[in-house]
């Protein structure tokens, strides 16, 4: 109208802001202006929490190789916890890059990763894994070395391919249910049988059994993670032994893992009166099953896998307290 009295509004002006100056302008949170990873974001990468999964075994394969000797060798120990804790970390660090790259982490629960947050470029977190993988072979091959079982490399080259395979490749084993079977396997039985062989020179009953102990608790902390994650893998195309069951099933699995490790401990007990004493890491075991069964919010089951990692690294020092004293 012509006699309005409303001003028009300018096209291009600027808004100001309290002072008079304009504003600055959104920026939008695309990969280009994500910040580069820091050394805390690679450690955290690193996932810590999984690393007493890895310290358990030797522990207690330990443990029982001084059952058969009273020598302790800790030059191969030491090589042992090098070689299982830089498998650990490279599989972690492996994960990250193939799941990243994949797709299967862009709406994480769990803290975030390197590659999916585009906090690092994928090459840069292979890189890292490979090293980790790499440093992990040095120290197999000073076993070799000092211990003379040449054949042992195949074991070794064994757990390198079954970590990459977790999640690597075209066909990864843990988008296919597998990956408890492997975690008991190669974090269980390898991980504690081979410590003690390298060391005693044989495989006494306790490290069988104390292997199965470790390899259960291992394969819970892998169902408390997939538990978190099931309604993304599910999303995801990642058939993990969790999705494939379903909620309740895990749930149930998870307490018979815990449960079954510390029946281990209680019949081992009736040969080692010390190793009742272990059964002091079922109050951590028990509080992450409490979670399992009463979690409203994925993110709590961070906790419960933090606790049953916890359980594992305990039960593992009080069963070889129990094996040497």
């Amino acid at each position: 109208m012509a006699g309005s009295t409303r001003k028009k509004k300018r096209p291009n002006s600027p808004s100001r802001g309290s002072r008079g100056g304009p504003q600055r302008a959104h920026v939008s949170r695309d990969p280009a202006h994500v910040e580069p990873a820091r050394f805390g974001d690679w450690v955290s990468a690193a996932r810590l929490r999984t690393l007493p999964l890895a310290v358990a075994p030797v522990i207690v394969g330990t443990g029982a190789a001084l059952t058969e000797r009273t020598e302790f060798h800790w030059v191969i120990a030491l090589c042992c916890l090098v070689l299982a804790v830089s498998i650990q970390i490279g599989v972690n660090y492996a994960n990250d890059y193939s799941d990243g790259i994949r797709g299967t982490d862009d709406h994480r629960v769990g803290p975030a990763r390197l590659t999916a947050s585009r906090k690092a470029s994928p090459r840069a977190v292979l890189l890292v894994a490979l090293a980790f993988f790499g440093i992990a072979a040095v120290a197999g091959l000073a076993i070799v070395i000092r211990t003379g079982h040449w054949w042992m490399l195949l074991v070794g080259a064994a757990c390198l391919v079954a970590a990459w395979f977790y999640t690597g490749g075209k066909h990864p084993y843990g988008y296919a249910g597998l990956g408890e079977l492997f975690v008991f396997v190669f974090f269980g039985l390898v991980a504690t049988v081979g410590t003690t062989f390298v060391q005693a020179g044989s495989v006494p009953q306790e490290a069988w059994f104390g292997g199965v102990a470790t390899g259960l608790l291992a394969c819970a902390v892998l169902l408390a993670n997939n538990l978190r994650d099931i309604d993304q893998d599910r999303l995801a195309g990642k058939r993990t032994l969790t999705v494939r069951i379903g909620k309740r099933a895990t749930q149930i699995v998870f307490t018979v893992f815990v449960v079954g490790a510390f029946a281990i401990v209680a019949f081992l007990a009736l040969f080692y009166p010390l190793a009742w004493i272990a059964l002091l890491a079922l109050i951590p075991g028990a509080c992450a099953i409490l979670i399992v069964w009463t979690y409203r919010a994925p993110r709590e089951l961070v906790v419960a896998l933090s606790l049953t990692s916890l359980t594992s690294l305990a039960l593992a020092g009080l069963l070889c307290w129990a094996f040497v004293a």
